[in-house]
């Protein structure tokens, strides 16, 4: 399926590597038997929300980056599950970018404000969608329901936003803070911002 102007939402890079033999046999596997756009997206979603375990909540190292490192060791921070996300989307032909929340840090580690990475979709019945793969818990709830979003967060005190754009690369900062920290605690106590 052609998808013009969009191609850039397409491609495999070094971090979002569905030319990685994993990821392009996960991606594979999650779009058989799955009927259009929107389910394979759909099983996507729910397969990187729920069976790769977001780092600060499970406690969990190694720290990762690619969409390779995230599916081999099933953990990642928001940012890495969304690389995972738009890779396997991507393998499938769905164009797939990033987008970003600036987030006030209700917890004790950590800085005050700081980003959080979810993903933008193109599904043809709809055009972008935003969809939020970091994971659930008691206090955190996202669904895939297009047209309608339910993210996992949605940004209201001061100095809280949605950052504008969809990006079809991960923010240099985030990259940097995923590549210098090795342990997830160190990662909480330096999560990026803008």
């Amino acid at each position: 399926m052609k998808h013009s102007g969009l191609d850039e939402f397409l491609r495999a890079t070094p971090v979002i590597d569905y030319d990685n033999p994993a990821v392009a046999k996960k991606a594979r596997e999650l779009a058989a038997g799955a009927d259009g756009d929107i389910a394979v997206a759909r099983n996507c979603y729910t397969f990187v929300r729920d069976e790769i375990r977001h780092s600060w909540d499970y406690q969990a190292n190694p720290v990762t980056l690619s969409a390779s490192q995230v599916l081999l060791h099933t953990t990642g921070y928001c940012f890495a599950k969304s690389h995972l996300l738009a890779a396997l989307l991507r393998a499938n032909r769905i164009p797939a970018g990033l987008c970003y929340q600036r987030l006030a840090n209700h917890g004790t580690v950590g800085p005050a404000f700081y980003l959080h990475g979810l993903n933008a979709v193109w599904l043809n019945e709809y055009g972008w969608y935003r969809a939020d793969a970091r994971g659930n818990r008691e206090d955190v709830h996202a669904e895939f329901t297009p047209p309608e979003e339910c993210l996992a967060f949605v940004p209201t005190a001061p100095g809280e936003e949605d950052l504008t754009g969809i990006f079809s690369d991960p923010l240099p900062v985030v990259v940097d803070v995923l590549t210098k920290y090795t342990d997830y605690l160190e990662v909480r106590k330096n999560l990026p911002d803008v």
